[in-house]
């Protein structure tokens, strides 16, 4: 095909575009604004610590079948690490307590009948009222289908739901909390394994992207903002970068796949989540202890979520905006003291980064939700893209990657 496709922005949304556009033969040119590409999901060399870090830390799945295929098409699903069944490690930093969940492979919850599998202090039945969530109606809160307290959901549902919504689970879209549950929980150990990038973000998920596109002759423009779309006759007809303008042939396409604040100035009239919620990363240059696991849950801190990588251990708190604004350097101490004492490290304070992202994603709550376009837009030839589109799942890898696969299905649909 003779046809280009301009995607405008390279985060995964974008990258995922472009990967199954150029493997369905179609011609290829991704601009992005920024001088690197993977958006969210990258990695860079920071002075303050002397090593590569990640922008964030991200946790996949093995139930997010659209971001493992995206690593096997571009060779790279063994770049990621994880235990060979579903097992989750936690500490309460208020009790002392420490304990490990571990679900079974099947469907069938059998961890749920076992003391030693399941969150301690809790029964089996004490799991049942999760599947009200399963079956939640549209446009209520987490807090309005289950009951936010007992042991099941402050070791449980509450570190997974925050994690992955991004927002204090009460006020969570309740349909974007079933989505996360029914394709995690819901399918047994097998879709709950935790894996991680552990050579980082960059090596794992953007550089073998764009070496796979540039060996498909698909071309990667940096610093190269849109400043404008032109449309005409439900089409676009013309991409303005301010130095230079792109006419649009016939055939040509575009995908925008930018944050939503973005498409909204490009787009006059479109509908877009316009409240946002901050996540703060924390990264200290020292070598976690051999029995360290990979992830470790905290609760009743400040410190949600540990990873141990080679040389570095790093943090991760969701909803943090009442974080963005303090001191970094009393923030760095607070973490460390919660990390000396869910792992052993010593307690002085090593090396370190704060990374605050205020716009980390939207907020998930379902006014924010309803507000999310789908990837058709009502111009022919201009598809969108994003976590933030309407993906049925909040704003995560697996949402980004398979909202760049709808845009290139889209586009690829015959005339």
């Amino acid at each position: 095909m003779s046809a280009t496709v301009h995607i405008v922005g390279a985060g995964l949304a974008g990258l995922s575009a472009a990967l199954k556009l150029s493997g369905r033969g179609r011609s290829v040119v991704v601009h992005e604004a920024t001088a690197f590409a993977g958006g969210r999901c990258r990695s860079y060399h920071d002075a303050a610590v002397g090593m590569t870090i990640d922008n964030g830390n991200h946790l996949l799945l093995s139930g997010n079948h659209a971001a493992l295929d995206y690593l096997r098409r571009i060779g790279a699903e063994r770049r990621l690490i994880g235990p060979p069944h579903a097992e989750f490690c936690f500490v309460d930093l208020a009790s002392g307590e420490r304990w490990m969940l571990r679900f079974n492979d099947s469907r069938l919850p059998l961890w749920i009948f076992s003391a030693s599998r399941r969150v301690p202090g809790t029964r089996a039945l004490d799991y049942l009222p999760l599947a009200r969530l399963l079956k939640a109606a549209a446009g209520k809160t987490v807090g309005e289908v289950i009951a936010c307290d007992g042991a099941v959901y402050k070791r449980l549902v509450e570190p997974l739901l925050l994690a992955a919504l991004n927002i204090d689970p009460p006020a969570g879209a309740a349909r974007l909390a079933a989505a996360v549950i029914g394709e995690t929980l819901a399918q047994g150990g097998r879709a709950c394994r935790p894996l991680i990038a552990r050579d980082g973000l960059g090596a794992t998920l953007i550089e073998p992207a764009l070496a796979h596109l540039e060996r498909a002759g698909a071309v990667l423009r940096l610093e190269h903002q849109l400043r404008g779309l032109r449309f005409a006759d439900a089409r676009v007809e013309a991409l303005d970068f301010g130095s230079e303008t792109i006419a649009l042939d016939e055939g040509d396409a575009v995908v925008l796949a930018v944050p939503p604040y973005a498409a909204a100035s490009l787009v006059k009239g479109l509908d877009v989540p316009t409240e946002f919620r901050a996540i703060v990363n924390a990264h200290f240059r020292i070598s976690p202890p051999a029995a360290m696991p990979p992830i470790l849950g905290v609760l009743n801190g400040t410190v949600e979520w540990i990873f141990a990588f080679p040389g570095r251990v790093s943090v991760t708190i969701s909803a943090g905006d009442r974080l963005v604004d303090g001191a970094r350097d009393v923030l760095a101490k607070t973490i460390w003291s919660e990390v000396a004492g869910a792992t052993g490290l010593a307690a002085d304070l090593p090396p370190w980064q704060i990374v605050r992202e205020r716009r980390a994603t939207f907020a998930a709550t379902p006014a924010q939700d309803a507000k999310r376009p789908g990837t058709e837009t009502r111009w022919r030839n201009l598809a969108l893209a994003g976590d933030w589109t309407n993906t049925g799942l909040p704003a995560t890898i697996e949402g980004a990657i398979r909202s760049g696969n709808r845009a290139a299905e889209f586009l690829a649909r015959p005339s």
